[in-house]
């Protein structure tokens, strides 16, 4: 199925995805700031500019998107437009996904990775503050390789 808008129209609503500060994101934040954990946001000099840095954990959190991560979820769908392209470009971010993981696991930090649509699925259940335990029990546990998915 061909594109429903023009190439220029379907330019500027790509440019305009945000990669900082998205819905999933806040809806995250917002969760677990109200269980008393403090981060600092997309730090710099990390591998990767993490989304969320617990200093005194040692743990990174990445909140991914489902589609620009390739999430293996309904919510991913390679476009029929250009699919070539697409394929390349989303399997070039998985790579870098992982090493900006092996990297930052070598440092001793912990990894916790959490999948946009599991934050949806739990904002829909009323269930976000669940999930944000769990994800704090994470941690706060004493694993030195955290290496899990946050769901709910």
């Amino acid at each position: 199925m061909a594109d429903i808008v023009d190439r220029n129209t379907r330019s500027r609503m790509m440019s305009a995805i945000r990669s900082k500060n998205t819905k999933p994101e806040i809806i995250l934040r917002r969760a677990l700031h109200a269980t008393g954990l403090r981060y600092r946001l997309h730090a710099s000099n990390l591998p990767g500019k993490p989304d969320l840095v617990f200093p005194k954990y040692r743990t990174i959190v990445f909140i991914h998107g489902c589609f620009w991560h390739s999430h293996s979820c309904k919510a991913f769908k390679i476009p029929e437009t250009n699919s070539a392209f697409w394929k390349k470009k989303l399997e070039a971010n998985r790579k870098r996904d992982k090493c900006h993981s092996i990297k930052l696991k070598q440092i001793g930090w912990k990894v916790i990775v959490v999948w946009e649509c599991h934050i949806m699925k739990a904002l829909i259940l009323r269930q976000i503050q669940i999930l944000a335990n769990n994800i704090s029990s994470i941690i706060k546990s004493n694993c030195a390789i955290a290496d899990k998915v946050a769901k709910i």
